[in-house]
């Protein structure tokens, strides 16, 4: 059984791999709440309001009450906020701070602060320990991907110290960005840094679906263009459900699977299952489901590791290239307009026409070409996709396992005259493949008959 677990691995390693060389571009990580339970003992949604229960002597009955009378968990954070507005203007007057009684606060703003306040003082850890300890290594991997940018549904700051060089953007500031995407931690629920923005009554979340067209229009972009990856989330979770509502339509207009959206799931057992699962539907209301990608793991280590970063422009600091990004859309938007700017045109013209040119203008350098594979091995996955007349690479790697299925034969596990691996780092591997596997898939593709010759 542990055999079946590590070939699920290599599989799911090299399906990562595959999917990061056709994008091009580093994945996007979606975080629930998973994530800090996993990693200092934060809490869920309903561990957070049974604590918040016990605080406010208003709140006089068991949690279990509350639960029972409402709805929902948005419901009971409804209620809940009513009660500590009234302790906040009576006996608890002295448990807040003087600011927040004015007519300019809103109402909820006591409940909100107390849930600030315990994410920031009663739970917060001491990440010096929480690096150093039992998940160093799968923090250290985690930090590897170095994604395009993080989203969660989190109050608490956990990734801001992991992602240290990355910028938080934080509620409805997200609708104002107007530049760039690149290393940002998009809190689409709010921070408790900020406790205004934090959404947790049934009030803040009609008034975040009410906003909520221009966050998936910017949500939409980035899952149609990056590899998508939910951590800390189970696949029943209502943020997930209401996401995926939004762009299912789009990206699998078909039912087809989704080919780069992943969810991670934590089983413990994992070892000792019979099978792995590839693939999950997720309902996202009683008529429809989408089909994506299904990663279990007992230890995250080497799912972190397989999409993790190796890029050369990755190792550059996100805050200098979110400064270069921003710089640029202020020269395109303000300076060119309102002012005479000198452009050398050759310069820029060199530069977009001829490959990594680009990239060093804007001082950023990469290896040599290895000119002779270039030449022999030319195709990514998506442009042999596109060759054999598809849109995406999902159907060329699935003719791939076919004749894998056929002839024993995985033309991908080995350099021969279909493919080359080439090396980027000590993990990453960037797939490249040869008008001989092109003329192969063809075949595969037609239903003739083919040999493999490796």
């Amino acid at each position: 059984m542990e055999g079946n677990f590590e070939k699920y691995k290599e599989d799911m390693t090299d399906d990562i791999a595959t999917c990061l060389d056709s994008m091009g571009v580093q994945p996007i990580l979606f975080v629930g709440s998973g994530m800090s339970q996993r990693y200092f003992g934060g809490p869920n949604w309903n561990d957070l309001l049974k604590a918040l229960a016990e605080e406010c002597p208003i709140l006089d009955k068991s949690y279990a009450y509350y639960k029972q009378k409402n709805n929902s968990l948005i419901e009971v954070g409804a209620e809940f906020s009513e009660a500590y507005r009234e302790w906040a203007w009576g006996e608890g007057n002295d448990q807040f701070p003087e600011e927040l009684f004015t007519d300019s606060q809103p109402p909820d703003i006591y409940f909100k602060h107390k849930v600030s306040e315990y994410f920031e003082e009663v739970i917060k850890p001491d990440f010096d320990q929480v690096f150093a300890g039992d998940f160093a290594e799968e923090i250290e991997a985690l930090k590897s991907i170095r994604p395009h940018a993080l989203i969660t549904t989190n109050y608490d700051r956990f990734f801001e110290q992991v992602f240290s060089d990355y910028s938080s953007i934080i509620g409805q500031s997200i609708l104002k960005a107007n530049y760039t995407d690149v290393g940002e931690i998009l809190k689409i629920h709010g921070c408790s840094s900020e406790p205004e923005s934090i959404v947790i009554t049934s009030s803040d979340y009609e008034d975040f679906k009410a906003k909520k067209k221009y966050l998936s229009a910017k949500l939409l972009t980035f899952f149609a263009e990056h590899p998508l990856v939910f951590l800390g989330y189970s696949a029943e979770d209502p943020n997930i459900r209401s996401i995926l509502s939004d762009i299912d339509e789009i990206l699998a207009p078909d039912n087809d699977l989704i080919p780069n959206i992943y969810i991670v799931e934590w089983n413990n057992n994992v070892s000792n299952m019979t099978s792995y699962p590839r693939e999950k539907l997720i309902a996202i209301d009683h008529e429809r489901s989408v089909r994506v990608k299904s990663i279990v793991a007992d230890d995250f280590t080497w799912v972190y590791q397989a999409f993790g970063s190796s890029d050369a422009i990755t190792a550059i600091n996100p805050k200098i290239l979110r400064a270069l990004l921003a710089r640029t859309y202020s020269l395109v938007r303000h300076d060119i307009p309102k002012r005479t700017v000198e452009v050398n045109y050759q310069t820029l013209e060199h530069a977009v026409s001829e490959e990594g040119q680009l990239a060093k203008l804007y001082g950023i350098t990469t290896l040599d070409d290895p000119t002779a594979v270039n030449a022999m091995y030319p195709f990514s996955l998506t442009q042999a996709a596109k060759a054999l007349g598809y849109k995406s690479w999902h159907h060329a790697n699935q003719l791939i396992m076919i004749v894998e299925q056929d002839k024993g034969v995985n033309i991908k596990q080995s350099d021969n005259k279909y493919h080359v691996a080439i090396m980027a780092g000590q993990v990453m591997q960037t797939h490249k493949y040869s008008q001989a596997a092109i003329d192969l898939l063809e075949l595969v593709k037609a239903g003739e008959d083919y040999e493999v010759q490796v």
